[in-house]
């Protein structure tokens, strides 16, 4: 067998860092995991490669190779899979799809020859024994209550990966998540209870990537990686310390986690002893009321400024999560988000509009209430919502419109990055692995933002108040300024390019 496996390209968005990676000559911010997963559960005789279309180019001679081509995707990237279908299917190749969007919206892509939905090392062997057998169906499915055990996931094969082109590998330890969030599909996709490889299968997945030649950041994936708090600090996080310390530190770490983190000072100190370095936490909003709406307990009842610069004190730096459009946001709540980032120093701050995910709890209520107008496209950040809202659009669009273009001015990015910068406490210990790009992208950035930007007094206070105040954050100054030139262009294409939509009428009461 020829298997091509492709993953279709992603419109611009707020986590791509277009902008940001041309500073340091890399094509995307971390690889296809899921299909490089996927590939390790293919026999191993099978001749692969893999197309990644944010990184390169796919050619219809690829296509012709194939005998089939898997595609794996989210709901952000439908508009690539069409033309990757549509390109399929003129060239005659069959399909082989799997992934959240499949599984989630499988009935939107009945061309599709072999949909094989949830998670892969349930329902691909089932795939590929009726393949060897002459008889491949068309769906395949996994029972409602039926998880995947992940000591049968394979490691990924990075043999087929061009690693040059991205900015950090991706690996997993974990899946499920133990809240319940009614906007989130996490727990539809992969359950309540965290499900975890072994210490041995994370370990091996490290050496692997280390014998790769993998040095620098990796990514770890898993939704929640704290759902089991008390396995990450008896177990995994020690052995990686063990592990890492061994090879000089050839990796630094970021995740997503939930707010609850905060509560445990020793957790946060062996995860910043091993190289974390960032994590993504879902705030969504500092409004008590919307947090009750969208079931999001684990935010309630405590002090979210607080816990956002104890996380930060203990040398990690919090990206965040918001989300503006909830029936209860009161008229204030635009005002609100940007006092509260900015009193955060959260740099990285995604502020979106509320969608409304197929399948979600959130999605199955408004319908009910004959809310749903589309379905979402996965992209929270463009300006566009799929569900009628209780606060008017016109209030909600102009609202978050002037959040954005607040936030990323570079007057109040340049004094959120100064705050965060007072608060943070970097790690002593960690060593400074200096690549040539990271050369590279400081003398872009002295030439774009500290010559030729229009904004350049920014860039110049922030890097100089850096080396006066606290040089040993001189090199993460220098990164938020690139995230903040990304950011600006980023969000001043989306206004550019989104005019108000007709599809969500005024007719609420706020």
């Amino acid at each position: 067998m020829k298997i091509l496996l492709v993953y279709p390209r992603f419109p611009e968005t707020f986590w791509s860092f277009t902008h940001a990676l041309k500073f340091i000559n890399k094509k995307a911010a971390h690889p296809p995991l899921g299909l490089l997963t996927v590939a390790g559960l293919l026999p191993r005789d099978w001749e692969l490669k893999l197309v990644d279309q944010n990184v390169t180019t796919l050619k219809d001679a690829d296509l012709a190779w194939a005998d089939y081509v898997f595609i794996s995707a989210m709901a952000v990237q439908k508009e690539g899979v069409r033309d990757l279908i549509t390109r399929c299917q003129r060239l005659e190749r069959r399909i082989v799809a799997g992934g959240p969007l499949f599984t989630v919206s499988a009935e939107d892509y009945p061309e599709v020859d072999h949909l094989v939905l949830g998670e892969a090392e349930l329902t691909l062997p089932r795939f590929l024994a009726d393949l060897a057998a002459g008889n491949p169906r068309h769906l395949y499915t996994a029972d409602p209550d039926e998880w995947a055990d992940l000591s049968t996931t394979p490691q990924p094969r990075w043999d087929l990966l061009d690693m040059k082109k991205y900015n950090a590998m991706s690996l997993q330890y974990s899946r499920g998540c133990p809240f319940d969030c009614d906007f989130c599909d996490i727990t539809l996709l992969y359950g309540h209870k965290p499900r975890t490889k072994s210490i041995e299968q994370v370990l091996a997945e490290f050496e692997d990537l280390y014998a790769h030649g993998w040095r620098g950041g990796v990514f770890m994936v898993d939704d929640n990686f704290i759902g089991n708090k008390e396995m990450l600090k008896q177990e995994l996080l020690p052995a990686m310390d063990q592990w890492l310390t061994a090879r000089g530190f050839p990796f630094t770490f970021n995740t997503q986690a939930s707010i609850n983190m905060a509560d445990d000072d020793k957790l946060l100190e062996a995860m910043v002893k091993v190289g974390f370095e960032s994590v993504f936490i879902g705030i969504e909003t500092p409004h008590e009321g919307s947090l009750t709406e969208c079931n999001k307990l684990q935010n309630k009842n405590r002090d979210l400024l607080a816990a956002v610069k104890k996380i930060q004190r203990h040398g990690l730096q919090v990206q965040g999560g918001f989300i503006l459009g909830f029936d209860q946001d009161p008229p204030t709540i635009f005002e609100r988000q940007i006092e509260f980032i900015q009193q955060s120093g959260i740099v990285t701050a995604m502020v979106g509009l509320l969608n409304v995910l197929k399948g979600t709890k959130l999605y199955q209520r408004m319908e009910k209430e004959g809310r749903i107008l589309t379905e979402s496209v996965g992209n929270n950040t463009n300006q566009q919502i799929n569900y009628q809202p209780m606060m008017s659009w016109e209030k909600l669009l102009a609202g978050y419109k002037r959040v954005t273009a607040t936030l990323y001015t570079p007057k109040y990015f340049c004094r959120r990055v100064i705050a965060f910068l007072k608060e943070y406490n970097p790690p002593r210990r960690r060593k400074l692995h200096l690549r040539l790009y990271h050369l590279t992208a400081f003398a872009k950035a002295l030439f774009w933002l500290g010559i030729w930007d229009q904004n350049r007094w920014y860039f110049w206070r922030l890097v100089g108040w850096s080396l006066l105040k606290k040089p040993r954050v001189f090199p993460l100054a220098v990164t938020y300024s690139i995230y903040g030139y990304h950011f600006r262009k980023f969000f001043l294409e989306q206004t550019v390019a989104a005019p108000v939509p007709l599809t969500a009428p005024d007719t609420s009461t706020v």
